[in-house]
């Protein structure tokens, strides 16, 4: 009996050490994001209504990145993508954010900016800008050139 109950207790702990670290192989982000206080990524993609992607462009050409960088948003990069049926639609952006919480804040004085809801209303006159908007964000990979 004494042997069966070592046994077990050996068995047990081996079961412990092999979930700590089969967890710690598994979940590495988890560890690295409850300790980072990085910044934060935000891609967002904009499907434009139909013939609207080069008013969609002019109104982030001509207001938007502006107006983004005054509540703190760090443009990093647009991107209109190349094969159809994508660039007929689409743009795709990168903003930098110093966290979620900084990014909820800049999202919200934004869309309370007279200035953009200005822009935003003289823009949609003949219509909606957009059909769909995604919003995702990331952290970058331990191994990303950008952090």
């Amino acid at each position: 009996m004494h042997k069966n109950k070592w046994l077990l207790l050996t068995l047990a702990a081996g079961i412990f050490l092999a979930g700590l670290a089969l967890g710690s192989v598994l979940q590495p982000g988890a560890v690295v994001r409850a300790q980072a206080n990085g910044r934060v990524f935000e891609i967002r993609t904009y499907t434009a209504a139909e013939g609207k992607l080069d008013a969609l462009h002019a109104r982030f050409r001509d207001h938007t990145l502006r107006i983004f960088k005054k509540h703190g948003m760090t443009s990093v990069g647009y991107f209109k993508p190349q094969d159809p049926p994508l660039s007929q639609t689409t743009l795709i952006y990168i903003l930098a954010h110093p966290s979620r919480d900084a990014a909820k804040k800049a999202w919200a004085e934004f869309q309370a900016d007279p200035e953009w809801k200005k822009v935003a209303a003289e823009s949609q006159v003949n219509g909606p800008l957009l059909s769909k908007v995604e919003s995702v964000f990331a952290d970058p990979a331990d191994y990303s050139p950008m952090k």
